[in-house]
């Protein structure tokens, strides 16, 4: 084994029975669907219904951005999905069951008519088939997949994609209210104590900015992914660690809709860019060199049946009164290196599940870092999974789905609400400093005032709102 190359794409709120359940038939080897799961909704007037997992028998548009719309994913949403109620509908105080996501989705409060579907209960318990989903399924099957990675907390985008780059969340449970400036220390940082280079690669914005300690490196290490991560990876001059983030928003000026596949996010433009993404690496020359893994920040109210462990606490203020000391639902997590054996099914040594700490964790082990906190600490690292010599078998490219949206579907993307990851996103570039302005300055304002209010209400205004303010901050005016 001998990677010098870490390439991390984290995509946006799908679990891993949503989107991998179905890739082998559930055994001992691969706790997937059984096709027998269910939930129960307890509907108003006493009535029980219960609602088992599906799948869509054709794989249309409307399909492909399925729940529509958008399930809870606030701390308590994820407490009732994984709790689930008791038979009178009263809260679970007892161990979780899984059993509470139609309950859930069917008490958020109502979207706008004009705009969204009326909510069905059957939509957060839908999953897509290998088929439908090729790209990922062929990579899992092709290389390695983890039955055994939860995300970092039963919380939202924001915690969760904390812990990837901090090992914390800093006591937040949720994404707002917004919390500038947030000062953890980062994998970042402790790459550069090691003289070990990095980049985040983004389409649009990257969360990965809300972070401060980032914010005097940002024209040095953030690169917009269409511009440079292709040639990057065919040049081999990817850095030790790449982290990308996938496009949030829609783009109505050049045409381009969300590939991050948030619901109601169609998949199938996340589809494309998972295979952009191995073509470009499997194309490059540092391919024998590279570990890439894809996984999600979290689950995204989809259901899964994978009651989440108990987890070692990171420290810290519990702000929100949650001590992180529990995992969040099990994410996909698809592991690709020339190092993986072919249909591998990868899980920790020990009891501990991996998570997005595991990311840091496998890092620290190849480049001799220090730990950030207790949990990355006790995370599995994966470099147990990893072969001693590199197959010469691996697959040289795949099919990158072909996939155009029409004017009407972008105008609808546009025009609808935010979601709470595009709100937050719209906050952080209201806050970031213009390019060469003080950044301590900012800092200690920020820490002083209340956070802005974003000035707009549509997926198109923030968008617009947050290209300028992008542009402002990388010197790009």
């Amino acid at each position: 084994m001998d990677i010098k190359h870490v390439v991390v794409l984290m995509l946006e709120n799908r679990s891993f029975d949503s989107m991998l359940g179905m890739l082998y038939a559930s055994d001992d080897s691969f706790d997937g669907l059984t096709g027998t799961e269910q939930n129960t909704w307890h509907k108003p007037g006493g009535l029980a219904q219960s609602v088992p997992v599906w799948k869509s028998p054709d794989f249309t548009p409307a399909a492909a951005c399925i729940p529509d719309p958008d399930p809870g994913e606030l701390f308590t949403d994820i407490h009732m999905q994984i709790q689930g109620l008791t038979a009178d509908g009263s809260p679970n105080t007892g161990p979780g069951t899984m059993d509470g996501f139609v309950d859930n989705y069917m008490r958020q409060p109502p979207g706008d008519p004009a705009d969204t579907p009326a909510p069905d209960p059957a939509a957060p318990m839908h999953y897509f088939t290998p088929d439908q989903v090729p790209v990922i399924s062929q990579l899992a099957r092709e290389f390695g997949v983890s039955d055994r990675w939860h995300a970092s907390a039963p919380c939202q985008t924001w915690p969760n994609r904390f812990f990837a780059h901090t090992a914390t969340a800093n006591g937040y449970a949720n994404n707002s209210p917004t919390h500038f400036p947030y000062l953890m220390e980062t994998v970042f940082n402790r790459l550069d104590d090691a003289k070990q280079s990095w980049r985040v690669y983004f389409h649009d914005v990257p969360q990965a900015i809300t972070l401060g300690r980032l914010w005097d490196k940002a024209l040095t290490h953030f690169r917009y992914f269409e511009e440079d991560f292709v040639n990057d990876a065919k040049n081999g001059t990817l850095p030790a660690y790449s982290f990308i983030e996938p496009r949030y928003f829609t783009d109505p000026v050049w045409g381009r809709m969300p590939n991050d596949q948030h619901p109601p996010h169609d998949v199938t433009y996340g589809e494309a860019l998972i295979a952009t993404i191995y073509n470009a690496v499997r194309g490059g020359k540092g391919w024998v060199n590279t570990l890439l893994i894809i996984t999600y920040d979290e689950h995204g109210g989809c259901f899964d049946h994978v009651v989440p462990p108990k987890a070692t606490p990171p420290g810290g203020t519990a702000h929100d009164g949650f001590a992180f000391d529990s995992f969040g639902v099990r994410v996909p997590a698809v592991i690709i290196s020339p190092y993986v054996a072919k249909g591998a099914k990868i899980r920790p040594a020990g009891e501990t599940p991996f998570d997005h700490t595991s990311i840091f964790a496998t890092l620290r082990k190849l480049f001799g870092l220090q730990s950030l906190t207790p949990r990355d600490a006790a995370a599995p690292d994966l470099l147990h999974a990893l072969t001693d010599v590199a197959r010469t078998d691996c697959l040289e490219s795949i099919p990158v789905p072909a996939i155009t949206p029409t004017q009407p579907q972008i105008a609808r993307s546009a025009a609808r609400g935010p979601n709470g990851m595009q709100h937050g996103l719209n906050v952080t570039a209201m806050v970031l400093p213009t390019a060469g302005a003080n950044i301590g300055a900012q800092i200690q304002r920020l820490a002083a005032t209340t956070d802005p209010t974003p000035p707009t209400t549509s997926v198109n205004g923030a968008a617009a709102d947050i290209a300028t303010h992008m542009k402002a901050f990388l010197g790009r005016v």
